[in-house]
């Protein structure tokens, strides 16, 4: 049976004076039910009304900014290969949705799906994608690190943003790290464009506390903060704004909902929206 969570009212972020619960951002996509970082995935979460869309960025050998999470090609796409390694050409030649569903061509009722669904999406489609829809969509961008080009991956989102205008306080974008020095990059390179460090143990907040700006968003896990329930605590004292993944269940969601978090990174947004009564 479905369990209702425990809806309380969420504290009102910065950036959205009106909202009166969390942003549900959809997670490389909506993927608990489709292949992850596709453009199918994220095309299903627009459909079932995300307000966001995270993605996770490398780039490649010639210098395009993909939507693939793994530094390895071994997960999603069944090659050896290596993201950074490869030019976009190499890896538009893959299969990165048939590992989801790898019985699919059995199926007779499985849904027949387009070649482009399947291919590797980039940053600019994703973009594209985002401004051309018809109505506003938020986008939360996690920069991999370490990386064997380094601060050459946040000077070519800044670059890519900026060819969209987004690169200035209204942007509908923002962008996430685990990486502290990412983080200042985007500072330095936009100094208006939000930024969320992300935070995957309890025990590092002490430390990037000094060290981390008033403004800046904090991303901690939802693991994180149950497990470790006075990190939440510090965060919401401290007055800062906190954006959580990956938030897949009712009593994740019950977490997030206690701590008036500003918005939840979840693989399945259209189940979230429908606990939020949406």
């Amino acid at each position: 049976m479905r369990r209702t969570p425990r809806i309380r009212r969420a504290r009102r972020s910065p950036q959205e004076e009106t909202r009166t619960r969390p942003q549900v951002v959809a997670h490389r996509g909506s993927s608990h039910d489709t292949a992850e970082h596709t453009l199918a995935a994220y095309v299903k979460a627009l459909d079932e009304g995300a307000e966001g869309l995270e993605c996770d960025v490398r780039l490649t050998a010639d210098g395009h900014l993909v939507c693939v999470h793994d530094r390895n090609l071994k997960r999603t796409a069944s090659n050896a290969g290596i993201v950074s390694t490869m030019n976009l050409a190499e890896l538009d030649e893959l299969d990165f949705a048939s590992w989801k569903s790898p019985w699919a061509e059995l199926d007779d009722e499985a849904p027949e799906r387009a070649a482009q669904d399947g291919k590797v999406l980039t940053l600019r489609k994703l973009l594209e994608t985002v401004a051309d829809y018809d109505r506003h969509v938020e986008l939360a961008i996690e920069t991999k690190h370490p990386t064997r080009y380094g601060g050459l991956v946040e000077r070519r989102l800044v670059e890519t943003l900026g060819d969209f205008g987004w690169t200035g306080a209204d942007s509908p974008a923002r962008v996430m790290s685990f990486s502290l020095n990412a983080m200042n990059r985007i500072r330095r390179l936009a100094p208006e464009l939000q930024v969320v460090m992300l935070v995957d143990k309890a025990h590092h907040w002490p430390v990037l506390r000094p060290m981390v700006a008033d403004d800046w968003i904090i991303g901690p896990g939802v693991e994180e903060l149950r497990d470790h329930p006075g990190l939440g605590r510090h965060l919401v004292k401290a007055g800062r704004e906190i954006h959580v993944w990956t938030v897949n269940t009712a009593d994740d969601l019950d977490v997030c909902l206690d701590l008036g978090v500003s918005a939840v990174i979840s693989d399945r947004p259209k189940y979230m929206l429908e606990l939020l009564g949406q």
